[in-house]
């Protein structure tokens, strides 16, 4: 049974929030508490699995026991559920927040992104990596793209479409974006997969305010990165498989929508690498050293090192931080597409192939054996015949040129 803490400091609210989910009672074990400092006590009273907490209350505000919150009990899911005049007080929590919901706030809706947000712990079978994910706030972007991001930012000749085009470029302040623009707490009524379309509805004013005021995108100091770890060469890597991906949905004439899922899934796809690099330095050196002496892929000497993939920490990250299904399933799978249970194109297969692609086509260098295209999984598909023509499509892109 899931045990969910739920914090505001308005009596009626908590009285409402106990009516509203009783019905719930069979499956949610639930406790509720009247300030950010009566949290705390009840939290070290018992165990928890996720906090709901307000943003504006007196004392303790919602972003400070968060904050608190990440830093004693890091495995615990965190959950803003708070008015809309509280938007100062969200930006400040958007790194120690997972999921951000708006009052009034209906059963279902939260419902549905509890549940989601469990489903995906079985993707990480260690607690401690679990809570190694959850703590952290952001991902660090390249320090290139971060500057040309905060010139567009900061000059009235850049339109939010420029704005959201700089931003795709980045895997890291793609992630956060999309966590921010799928947030139930800004009201919008589809999920959005791409960053354009985020910048596009969160606008300019949002977008300063999560840049150039919280710090969420500063570029991490590459010594703090594992010996022979590129984060220029994670993203340049990234860049191709997006490209590639939305390429080989062409290749399919699959909706924009669609293919627009598979660029942001194909840059998205390597997400946990960044992960593991950024919270294990020095064991991640390990694996890279582990893959080439033993001259098995990367993903496979990330299971046998440290017990999970970057695959599976990725999807995990951006699960709890709603994401789009198709994407979580796309950075999930795509080395073993096969345990997916899609029976159709999906974004996916385009990452897949894509990644495969990648390798064959860039030369890409590795001291470690590149992924196969997995010809069973396209069987099931029924698209054994398709690789060669995605492989004549993404052989036409020009990479240098930005796809």
């Amino acid at each position: 049974m899931k045990r969910i803490l739920f914090v505001d400091d308005e009596p009626n609210v908590l009285e409402g929030l106990q009516r509203m989910l009783y019905p719930l009672q069979n499956e949610w074990k639930m406790a509720f508490a009247s300030s950010g400092s009566r949290a705390l006590e009840t939290l070290e009273q018992s165990r928890f699995d996720v906090v709901v907490s307000d943003m504006r209350m007196p004392g303790m505000d919602g972003a400070q026991l968060l904050a608190e919150v990440k830093k004693r009990y890091p495995d615990i899911l965190r959950f803003v559920l708070s008015g809309q005049s509280a938007t100062d007080l969200v930006y400040r929590a958007v790194g120690d927040a997972h999921q951000f919901l708006s009052k009034p706030c209906k059963p279902k809706l939260l419902k549905e992104c509890v549940d989601k947000a469990f489903a995906l712990r079985e993707l990480l079978a260690s607690d401690s990596l679990k809570a190694v994910v959850a703590r952290i706030r952001s991902l660090p972007p390249v320090p290139h793209v971060y500057a040309k991001l905060c010139e567009a930012l900061k000059s009235s000749e850049y339109s939010i479409a420029d704005v959201g085009r700089v931003i795709e470029m980045d895997l890291a302040m793609t992630a956060k974006i999309l966590q921010v623009a799928n947030s139930a707490f800004f009201g919008l009524r589809r999920q959005v997969a791409t960053a354009t379309q985020a910048a596009s509805l969160l606008g300019l004013n949002t977008i300063n305010a999560l840049v150039l005021t919280t710090g969420l995108f500063a570029p991490i100091e590459g010594s703090k990165l594992p010996r022979g770890f590129s984060i220029n060469a994670l993203w340049e890597h990234s860049m191709i498989v997006g490209w590639y991906a939305r390429s080989v949905c062409l290749a399919e004439n699959t909706s924009s929508e669609l293919a627009g899922d598979a660029y942001t899934a194909g840059l998205l796809h390597d997400t946990g690498k960044l992960v593991l690099a950024s919270a294990y330095t020095e064991e991640y050196a390990h694996v890279y050293d582990h893959s080439v002496v033993n001259a098995i892929p990367l993903h496979d000497a990330e299971k046998q090192v440290l017990g999970c993939t970057h695959a599976e920490v990725g999807a995990y990250l951006l699960g709890i931080w709603g994401l789009p299904h198709a994407i979580i399933e796309s950075v999930a799978y795509h080395h073993r597409p096969a345990d997916s249970v899609g029976t159709s194109f999906a974004p996916l297969t385009a990452v897949h192939a894509a990644d495969v692609l990648a390798f064959g086509l860039q030369k890409e260098p590795a001291d470690y054996p590149a992924p196969a295209m997995d010809m069973a999984y396209l069987g099931r598909l029924g698209l054994e015949g398709r690789a060669v023509a995605w492989e004549g499509a993404c052989a036409n892109i020009d990479v240098r040129g930005g796809g």
